[in-house]
C-alpha cells in the first residue's frame, strides 16, 4: 500500500519561504512520476510543478516559475517543493502526487493514483 504524507506547509507573509516535503511509504519512488499540485477554496486542483521518475522532464505551472523548485531523494523516499517570494495568491491546500505509469509530467489530477492528505498554505500581505 502506498502512502504519501506532505509536511512543510504553514502561515507565512509575502516574501517568506517554505519547504514542503512529501515522503513515501510502501513503495520505492524511483520509478515514479511525483508532482505537487494545489487547490485554493472554490478553485479547481492545479499542478504546480512534477518532476517524473528519470529527472528527465519537470514541468512548473506559469505562475511558480522562477519562484518554486521541485527535487526528488530516492534514497530517502521523498520529494520537496521548495517555495520563494511566496505570495498571497499561492494560499491554497498543497498536495503531493505519485503515479508509476507516467513517462512523463501530466497536469491531469485524475491521471495520478497516489495522494497525500495534503499540507495548508497560507500567505498574508
Amino acid at each position: 500500500q502506498v502512502q504519501l504524507r506532505e509536511s512543510g506547509g504553514g502561515s507565512v507573509q509575502a516574501g517568506d519561504s517554505l519547504k514542503l516535503s512529501c515522503s513515501v511509504s510502501g513503495r520505492r519512488i524511483s520509478t515514479f512520476t511525483m508532482a505537487w499540485f494545489r487547490q485554493a477554496p472554490e478553485k479547481q486542483r492545479e499542478l504546480v510543478a512534477g518532476i517524473n521518475w528519470a529527472e528527465i522532464h519537470i514541468e512548473y505551472a506559469e505562475p511558480v516559475k522562477g519562484r518554486f523548485t521541485i527535487t526528488r531523494d530516492n534514497a530517502k523516499n521523498t520529494v520537496y517543493l521548495q517555495m520563494n517570494d511566496l505570495k498571497p495568491e499561492d494560499t491554497a491546500k498543497y498536495y503531493c502526487a505519485a503515479d508509476n505509469r507516467m513517462m512523463v509530467v501530466d497536469a491531469t489530477a485524475t491521471k495520478y493514483n497516489y495522494w497525500g492528505q495534503g499540507t495548508q498554505v497560507t500567505v498574508s500581505s
